[in-house]
């Protein structure tokens, strides 16, 4: 029943990489196109979607089994790059820490209509990008986030994101 559940959510899934992985984030945006900088983008759209489906009385669920997906999609990577069973719990736990530090960080940016910091942070790991490149992510994500808004939770839950 669990595995049935958690199948539930992988069109959504499939989606958000998906639409992390489009290009534009990576040229116009100047996302660093590495392991990490492909790491960044979907933990940031996989992020905006669950702030949208936790925003729905019933999106808990469906929220959680996206986040159970991530962990099966970041152990299968892990261990395809050699990573052992040893230390691959500590990574994901790493990487469920930096998925809930990026849920808080654009929840309270989205909020205050200020996502900068959070992108500088979580995109860029830091490193300040040119003018144009955070125009362009600023002005997708807050699109982004915008037409999710509209969007209703079984067309995303069917894995048709905006």
């Amino acid at each position: 029943m669990l595995g049935e559940k958690r199948d539930e959510a992988l069109p959504l899934y499939n989606a958000v990489v998906l639409h992390a992985r489009a290009e534009h984030w990576y040229l116009a945006g100047e996302v660093p196109d590495t392991v990490d900088g492909r790491f960044d983008m979907i933990a940031t759209i996989l992020a905006l979607v669950m702030l949208r489906l936790e925003a729905e009385p019933a999106g808990g669920e469906p929220a959680a089994r996206l986040a159970e997906r991530f962990v099966d999609d970041m152990d299968g990577q892990l261990r395809e790059f050699g990573i052992g069973d040893i230390v691959v719990g500590k990574h994901i736990g790493r990487m469920m820490g930096m998925l809930g530090g990026r849920l808080g960080a654009y929840r309270d940016g989205l909020a205050a209509g200020d996502i900068d910091g959070a992108m500088i942070r979580n995109l860029y790991r830091g490193v300040q990008p040119s003018a144009a490149a955070l125009d362009h992510i600023r002005g997708a994500l807050f699109g982004f986030h915008a037409v999710l808004a509209g969007t209703p939770i079984d067309t995303l839950l069917a894995g048709e994101l905006p």
